[in-house]
């Protein structure tokens, strides 16, 4: 196990985290879970989502109404910042649908799922399902988990060592890209879902394929017929950058720089979510920004407690951890993209070293 600066588990320490033996039976997990369960922690919140969901499509629509009032004019950059929000927010949802933290049943999740992913925001409902389960699987592990696998980006030593192309060109100095690189993450989500449409895990490709070829329609159809092609163009990037620079600061504070797993390293349930994830301090504000995932420990252990729920389940879940001795890591927004950084400043000093050698 690998771990960054600032983050108190090592790999000695690891074997003494593995999960102990209970002379009252059951795991760690299932103690926690009976008292996340008898708090009513784990209960639908229909009311709160009915307000959600109503509240982000009223925000959607008067974005969207602003852009056709206002028409030809430059302060239409101003509804494209706007609705880049939204459209981060419109994701928020969807990722609560896929964890049906909203409805019980398989069916109505993936209904809402795609119509908020695939036609709100041109993102593969399908695609992001298979690759976000195998990251709450195994997450941070450098074989099983696909958000830290190496691409563009190194997460680890061995991955920097390891690198080619793309990512030994920036390896080096991608803590100072990873912001920069953040405003591509938009068009990488609708370039990466127009993709799944071939793989064979995705089912309802033709419904996917019809919902997202409609948004990016409807999108481009909007922008060229009511401003002229450089105010169009200047539109959508402003829109689709700052959405990737939002849903990238919502995502970076969650597990990057926290300790990383290899080959056969796979602590029990608990720990494998506990020590991997971050959570992030913060009032309202960093709860409505962060969509509730700044409290990443408790979403990573019980995925489908609805998101009102998981600042009480916090309280709980930070006192079991220490009652039993498993690191629990917390801190305030800045400090999480530091840690992020430093970790990914780090891992890419392999490269840097070789080619000072040269």
């Amino acid at each position: 196990m690998t771990t960054s600066p600032g983050v108190s588990v090592t790999p000695q320490s690891a074997a003494a985290l593995a999960e102990r033996p209970r002379s009252d039976g059951g795991s760690d997990f299932a103690r926690l879970s009976r008292r996340i369960t008898e708090a009513g922690l784990l209960r639908r919140r229909p009311g709160y989502y009915a307000a959600r969901i109503g509240l982000v499509v009223a925000l959607y629509a008067a974005g969207w109404g602003a852009f056709f009032t206002w028409g030809d004019t430059w302060g239409q950059l101003a509804v494209a910042a706007f609705l880049a929000f939204v459209f981060g927010q419109v994701a928020l949802l969807a990722h609560d649908l896929a964890h049906r933290q909203v409805f019980r049943r398989r069916g109505p999740s993936e209904a809402m799922g795609r119509l908020f992913g695939n036609l709100g925001v041109g993102m593969s409902y399908g695609w992001w399902m298979n690759k976000h389960t195998r990251h709450h699987a195994n997450p941070n592990h450098e074989d099983l988990d696909p958000d830290v696998a190496p691409d563009i980006l190194v997460w680890s030593t061995g991955q920097a060592r390891a690198s080619r192309g793309v990512a030994r060109l920036i390896g080096g100095h991608q803590a100072s890209l990873f912001f920069p690189l953040l405003t591509l993450e938009g068009f990488n989500l609708h370039v990466s879902s127009l993709r799944a449409l071939r793989s064979p895990y995705l089912k309802k490709r033709a419904l996917e394929g019809t919902l997202l070829l409609l948004h990016i329609a409807g999108l481009l159809s909007a922008l060229f017929l009511v401003l002229p092609p450089g105010k169009a163009l200047a539109f959508l990037a402003v829109n689709q950058c700052l959405f990737g620079v939002y849903l990238g600061c919502t995502f970076a504070p969650n597990h990057k720089g926290m300790p990383t797993f290899t080959g056969d390293e796979r602590p029990d349930f608990l720990r494998r979510q506990v020590l991997t994830s971050r959570n992030v301090r913060g009032g309202l504000l960093t709860d409505v920004m962060l969509g509730g995932l700044n409290y990443q420990i408790e979403h990573h252990l019980f995925p489908s407690m609805p998101t009102p729920h998981l600042r009480r389940a916090q309280a709980v879940v930070r006192q079991y951890c220490a009652e039993i001795g498993v690191p629990y890591h917390e801190t305030g927004l800045l400090r999480s993209y530091r840690e992020a950084l430093t970790h990914l400043h780090r891992v890419g000093e392999p490269i840097r070293r070789q080619r000072a050698a040269r």
